[in-house]
């Protein structure tokens, strides 16, 4: 897939990036997303510099996705046992 270059701004930081043009809407929305957690952690916490404010929104969706994460492989267990459950069931019947 061919990739071209987009620019984003994080921060007020400017970023040129290389992307599959499948992927520029999602990273469009991941700098918005992390500009609005930046501009929300500035209006409610002092901060030096926006460093601080970056280092916040990286820990929360860090946090985020390792929650999102184990609720997934929490789940697959869950279902992986699940399914156990019904072939040991099935295969008795079928005996």
């Amino acid at each position: 897939m061919e990739e071209f270059s987009i620019n984003i701004s994080i921060a007020d930081r400017p970023y040129r990036l290389s992307v599959k043009r499948s992927d520029e809407e999602a990273v469009r929305e991941a700098a918005k997303i992390i500009n609005d957690r930046i501009k929300d952690y500035a209006h409610a916490y002092a901060f030096n510099d926006k460093q601080d404010l970056l280092a916040m929104a990286a820990l929360q969706y860090t946090l985020s996705a390792l929650r999102f994460e184990r609720d997934v492989a929490y789940r697959e267990d869950s279902l992986e046992q699940k399914l156990m459950e019904i072939d040991t069931v099935l295969s008795s019947h079928l005996d």
